[in-house]
């Protein structure tokens, strides 16, 4: 099992500058969504930006994640939702 916020670490480390929220789905530590803004994104289709997140979750997403919601974004495109 793993934190929600040992998620968000990882990603913020990989992705420095970013905003992420972390949530536990289901209580059971294992199923979450994640919520990414970063400039990173820029220029990338949302594929590439989901590999990017899965990237720097690496073992995470192999072992302690079972399933895991993104939805990400650049910070223009987040203004704008």
């Amino acid at each position: 099992m793993i934190a929600p916020e040992n998620i968000q670490e990882r990603i913020e480390a990989a992705l420095p500058g970013s905003e992420v929220v972390v949530q536990d789905l289901t209580g059971t530590q294992d199923h979450f969504q994640a919520l990414v803004i970063s400039e990173a994104f820029q220029g990338k289709t949302m594929v590439e930006q989901h590999q990017m997140v899965y990237r720097a979750l690496g073992d995470f997403m192999k072992e302690a994640i079972h399933a895991l919601a993104l939805k990400t974004f650049t910070p223009d495109q987040w203004k704008q939702q």
